[in-house]
């Protein structure tokens, strides 16, 4: 009863001293509910803007499997025609990977006339004579009449066969599919890897063992009189003309030397100009209001509308490139920059001010050792993301690993030197952001050594 007494006694007094617990505001007592209704909200009004329920509909999902499948693995297209005197010739498309003359051992000529195309062994496989093509597929083995104007499948069509007019259409999964026609079948094998992807079917080393071509590079006799055979070896490889590793390397070399020297150069522009804009450095409000305003226009045109502008003023390539980073990074390290100065302790540097010191070594020694950490670690993530935008970039002309990137996404049929350059694309991101970290924990004191100490 005594202490009931007490806590009505001091309740008034308590609720003066602490208001926050006891008189909770209308945004404390449901702040956090309307967020919640609010970000419910916008989210329904997106997926009535974008129409999301009819993108998800009609969106072509089927074409991300393809392309994927694309990515790590190649196909090759024997054409088996039809004719006239029953006869049966196979070809294959130009610049087929299999090289000039091929003659793989999926094809096989049978005893009893026609020929087959294992597409995977005997359970998947095409079997073509002059009479009819024989579909033998998840299970089933499916008869298609060649003698006529228009191909006719014996029996009904399973639902792995379209049937056309004038063509049938056997998809037989991932191993590859069959398009039949009257006069001509047409199988596609696929297979996983990346094919010739060291030495091209042109190459002397083509299709040749790895251990011999080990023994022609250490002790063979010179295939090329001019020569080495080493030399040779890294000429195909360097030159070869279905993945372009040479121009590949060459364009990545430039995507980081690009991102290089445009951080480089932004950060040189910025660090000066930073010192102007921060209102306790330089005490100069139109100035540091003039520059502020300065440093949002460099960051709001993005780094690829600069890009654009720079190609139609300079032409195509890397120079484009460095100067669209460059601008933007004078902006967006301008800022950094300058915020960093004006969130600094000041009384290292009134201190150095108050022994009479001039105004370059109070800014020696009472600023840049606050400073200089902030700003190397914001320029190493800068650099370390402008790796990424180079490449972007460069698709739209300005040089680089990305116009060659969408160089072969355009074509729609290259795939695999698409998932070969991303490939490369990521490695180089990686190996930057782990190189760039390090360099900021170990510049902001926060490396394993330091933390031990």
């Amino acid at each position: 009863m005594t202490m009931t007494m007490i806590h009505e006694s001091r309740r008034h007094e308590i609720e003066e001293r602490y208001p926050e617990y006891f008189k909770r505001s209308f945004k404390q007592r449901f702040g956090f509910l309307m967020i919640s209704v609010g970000t419910l909200l916008y989210m329904l009004y997106a997926v009535w803007f974008f129409d999301l329920p009819k993108l998800v509909a009609e969106a072509q999902w089927q074409r991300v499997g393809i392309y994927l499948s694309q990515w790590i693995s190649y196909d090759v297209q024997p054409e088996l025609r039809v004719n006239d005197d029953g006869t049966i010739q196979v070809r294959y498309p130009r610049f087929s990977v299999l090289g000039d003359n091929p003659h793989p051992d999926w094809i096989v000529n049978n005893p009893g006339g026609g020929i087959t195309v294992e597409v995977s062994g005997t359970s998947r496989s095409v079997t073509v004579d002059h009479k009819q093509a024989i579909v033998t597929a998840h299970g089933q083995s499916v008869t298609v009449d060649l003698s006529g104007e228009n191909p006719k499948v014996i029996g009904q069509a399973p639902s792995w066969m379209t049937v056309y007019d004038d063509n049938v259409l056997a998809n037989l999964g991932f191993a590859g599919d069959a398009s039949i026609s009257s006069d001509r079948v047409r199988v596609r094998k696929r297979f996983l890897g990346w094919a010739n992807f060291v030495f091209d079917t042109h190459s002397p080393f083509f299709d040749k063992p790895a251990g011999e071509v080990i023994s022609l590079i250490v002790s063979g006799p010179r295939i090329d009189p001019d020569q080495s055979n080493l030399s040779l070896a890294f000429d195909n490889i360097w030159y070869n003309n279905a993945w372009q590793h040479g121009d590949v390397w060459t364009k990545l070399f430039q995507t980081i030397v690009m991102a290089f020297l445009g951080t480089l150069l932004g950060a040189v522009a910025a660090f000066p100009l930073a010192f102007l804009a921060a209102r306790n450095i330089t005490p100069n409000r139109f100035l540091n209001f003039t520059l502020k305003r300065f440093f949002d226009f460099l960051r709001s045109v993005d780094m690829l509308i600069w890009a654009l502008f720079l190609t139609r003023a300079f032409g195509p390539g890397p120079l484009a490139g460095s100067g669209a980073i460059f601008l933007t990074e004078t902006g967006t390290l301008g800022k950094l920059y300058s915020e960093g100065l004006e969130n600094i302790d000041d009384k290292p540097r009134e201190g150095i001010k108050s022994t009479g010191a001039a105004t370059t070594l109070v800014h020696r020694y009472g600023v840049m050792p606050q400073i200089v950490p902030v700003m190397i670690s914001q320029t190493l993530y800068q650099w370390e993301s402008n790796v990424r935008g180079a490449t972007i970039i460069g698709a739209v002309g300005a040089g680089g690993i990305g116009l060659k990137l969408w160089e072969s996404m355009r074509t729609n049929s290259n795939w695999a030197n698409v998932g070969y350059m991303v490939i490369l694309i990521l490695i180089v991101v990686f190996l930057f952001d782990a190189a760039s970290n390090a360099l900021r924990h170990r510049l902001m004191g926060t490396d394993k050594a330091s933390m031990r100490h």
